[in-house]
């Protein structure tokens, strides 16, 4: 297997490398890119010195990749080089000086106006917290009308949120500021918005990894959990524009779904980043009659357990296999071979939203070389035209997933050598998420 990179040699070193060994949790900025990075990914610390770090990690890092670590190290560092073992990749990472998390940087604005900048946000915030503190109040007079609270409520955080996108254009090309703001800003919040289960949940993630499944279901079920004004707080996370795309989405891909499967006989699946595989519950009678195998694969024990745990009621669970396992893997196509074989159709519901260009074009070319002759490649992404982040990045702390366009979807299918002619488009009813049908040719005779 050829190298992402090659380290030419020992280097020589001014500090000493200790041993270590720890999992570290990291993300990623990819060169030349706007987005906030992937965020959920590991690594295994070989060693370390005040210098730089060494990694074990399934990610295949290149040299240049800037990577933000969390965890107990708190700094950021710049990939030297990277190398493939046989089951992972190595790499080593020089730390930049300045750039520990969480500290400041003059990148872009000067330090002076940052701080007329915040001043100014930290005092919206503070009408923000008292003004959902009133509403709280006039939660406990049984004779206001819900439908005037949840107004209420979702006025005073349009009105924050267009601070925040102030703030935002104020500082510029500031990443780490903005960062920052956006952490202090839900910091001094969070005793009102706490009071929220679903955005105190999309703040704190407490399975440890964003767009978690019981996050997801969360938003499936569309109803709110809390009392109070966390009960507006609630409804008003469930009501936004994006919300209404998931849910749609999973339908859509039931849909779909119900469509493919009738069209082989004991068809094969593979389903990545699974979660609770809810597409499925409603897909019993096709999958019994094609006999089709699903392979249903997700790296959170949890997850997996919750979806077999429901589809054992379906009368199919014998020709479903749950697996724990790494969609990140899934970019080597000898490797995806060996573990998975060829497959009549591919999909994952979420996952591809939170992956960088650069590494999507090389898992598509893969997965779309899986297929059958006739398969079907299923790919849906987020429109960041189309819907508003400022929600996601500051009222909680879910700034994983890309922000991709249209363009940027169909140059990624094209790099990964997908032809055009091979597509369908569509997107679900809100226009938000897009969806693409890539279907392999089948040969004739076949």
């Amino acid at each position: 297997m050829e190298n992402v990179s090659t380290h030419p040699g020992e280097v020589s070193r001014r500090f000493e490398r200790r041993p270590c060994a720890k999992t570290i949790e990291y993300m990623m900025d990819v060169p030349g890119s706007d987005s906030q990075g992937i965020v959920n990914l590991s690594a295994k610390a070989i060693d370390i010195s005040e210098a730089g770090v060494g990694i074990e990690t399934d990610y295949p890092l290149a040299p240049g990749h800037t990577l933000r670590f969390n965890g107990g190290i708190n700094k950021a560092g710049t990939v030297l080089w990277s190398r493939r073992t046989e089951t992972a990749y190595r790499a080593g990472i020089r730390f930049d000086a300045g750039r520990a998390i969480g500290g400041t940087s003059s990148e872009g604005v000067c330090a002076e106006t940052g701080g007329e900048y915040l001043t100014r946000l930290d005092n919206a915030t503070a009408e923000f917290s008292r003004q959902l503190e009133a509403i709280e109040e006039r939660c406990l007079d049984p004779h206001e009308k819900p439908e005037l609270l949840q107004d209420a409520v979702a006025a005073t955080i349009m009105e924050m949120m267009a601070e925040c996108e102030k703030f935002g254009r104020s500082v510029g090309t500031n990443r780490q500021m903005l960062k920052d703001a956006q952490i202090r800003f839900r910091e001094k919040t969070d005793p009102i918005i706490s009071k929220s289960y679903v955005m105190n949940r999309t703040r704190v993630w407490p399975q440890g990894s964003q767009g978690d499944y019981k996050t997801l279901e969360l938003a499936y079920k569309n109803t709110p959990l809390s009392e109070g004004i966390g009960y507006y707080l609630d409804l008003f996370m469930l009501d936004l524009p994006l919300g209404q795309a998931v849910r749609n989405r999973i339908r859509k891909l039931e849909d779909i779904l119900r469509d493919e499967i009738p069209k082989r006989q004991q068809p094969s699946l593979l389903n990545i980043a699974c979660g609770s595989a809810r597409e499925l519950m409603g897909l019993a009678p096709e999958i019994k009659a094609a006999g089709a195998r699903i392979t249903c694969i997700d790296t959170d024990d949890d997850a997996l357990s919750f979806a077999q745990s429901r589809l054992t009621y379906t009368g199919v669970a014998e020709q479903i296999e749950f697996r724990k396992y790494n969609a990140l893997r899934l970019f080597d196509h000898d490797l995806a071979m060996s573990d998975f074989g060829k497959q009549d159709v591919i999909y994952s519901a979420g996952l591809f939203d939170y992956l960088p260009s650069d590494f999507l074009v090389r898992m598509f070319r893969t997965l779309y070389r899986l297929l059958n002759d006739g398969g079907t490649l299923i790919l849906a992404f987020k429109d960041a035209a189309r819907y508003n982040h400022h929600f996601f990045h500051w009222l909680v702390d879910w700034d994983g997933f890309q922000q991709r366009c249209e363009e940027d979807f169909t140059k990624i299918i094209a790099e990964a050598g997908i032809p055009h002619s091979s597509l369908t488009e569509f997107r679900e009813e809100s226009g938000i998420i897009v969806f693409y049908l890539a279907s392999r040719e089948r040969k004739a005779g076949n």
